[in-house]
C-alpha cells in the first residue's frame, strides 16, 4: 500500500536533480527519441544500460552532447555496457563492486558545494543458470548511503522489484525508491514487448537525506523498458 500512496516530505531546499535512466534493449532503443526525453524533461544525468558501441555512436549523432555533454561509458561485449552521461562534470569513481554487465560510478560536480554520487545499475538477470547468485552478489555489492560520505543515488534496471528481499535490503542501507516516495510504486517497466505479467524492475534509488519531487514512467521507442524519470532534491549544504 505505501508504493501507491507515498508520503509527503518536508523539501530541503536544496539544488534539484533530474535523473533519467534508459535500459537500451541490447543496443537497439531508437536514439534519437532518448535524446528527445533528455532534453523534453531537462535531465540533468541519464543512466544507460545495454549500451554497445554501435548505440553509443547512435547517440552521439543523434545530439547527445548537446545536451548532456559529459560521459563515462563502459562498452562491453554481448550489450554488458552501461554508461553515464550528464549536464554538470563527472569524476570517475569505483563504488559499486565486480559484476558481469559494467556499473559504471561517477560524482556530479554540481554547481556550488554540493555533490552527488550516482551509479548506473544492472545486475545480472535471476534467471540463467548461476543467475540467481550473481545478482544477489551484485545487488549486495552496491554501496550504501552513509551520513559521512557524499549524497548517493542508484539509477537503472534492477532486475529486481521490491518484493525481493535483496533490494529491500539494499533499500536498508540509506536509500528509498524516488518511484514509492511519491505513490508511484506500482508502475510497471518492463516488459513492453512480449506477452508476460508486467512488474517494475527500474528504479531510482535516493539517498535518505534528499527528497523526491517527481517520479515518471516514460515509453522509449525500440526498447522492451520503459524509462524512469526522478527529480530530487539535495539538502542545502
Amino acid at each position: 500500500m505505501p508504493r501507491a500512496f507515498g508520503s509527503k516530505d518536508p523539501l530541503p531546499g536544496g539544488p534539484r536533480l533530474r535523473v533519467l535512466s534508459v535500459n537500451l534493449y541490447l543496443g537497439r532503443a531508437d536514439p534519437a527519441a532518448v535524446v528527445a526525453l533528455a532534453r523534453e524533461h531537462r535531465v540533468d544525468v541519464l543512466s544507460l544500460q545495454e549500451l554497445t558501441a554501435d548505440a553509443a555512436e547512435r547517440l552521439t549523432a543523434a545530439g547527445l552532447p548537446d545536451v548532456l555533454p559529459y560521459a563515462q561509458f563502459e562498452i562491453l561485449e554481448h550489450a554488458h555496457g552501461s554508461g553515464l552521461a550528464a549536464r554538470h562534470p563527472l569524476l570517475k569513481r569505483d563504488l559499486a563492486r565486480r559484476s558481469i554487465m559494467a556499473q559504471p560510478s561517477a560524482l556530479v560536480d554540481l554547481p556550488g558545494a554540493a555533490e552527488i554520487e550516482v551509479v548506473a545499475v544492472h545486475p545480472m538477470p535471476p534467471v540463467r543458470p548461476h543467475g540467481a547468485a550473481n545478482w544477489r552478489r551484485e545487488l549486495a555489492g552496491l554501496p550504501g548511503a552513509r551520513p559521512t560520505s557524499p549524497y548517493r543515488l542508484l539509477a537503472g534496471d534492477f532486475n529486481a522489484t521490491l518484493d525481493h528481499g535483496a533490494l529491500r535490503s539494499l533499500l536498508r542501507r540509506g536509500y528509498r525508491d524516488a518511484a514509492a516516495a511519491v505513490g508511484a510504486g506500482l508502475r510497471p517497466t518492463w516488459p513492453t514487448n512480449r506477452p508476460l505479467p508486467p512488474v517494475t524492475l527500474d528504479h531510482v534509488l535516493v539517498d535518505t537525506r534528499c527528497a523526491v519531487t517527481e517520479f515518471r514512467v516514460l515509453s522509449v521507442p525500440g526498447s522492451d523498458h520503459r524509462a524512469v524519470l526522478a527529480e530530487i532534491v539535495l539538502p542545502i549544504q
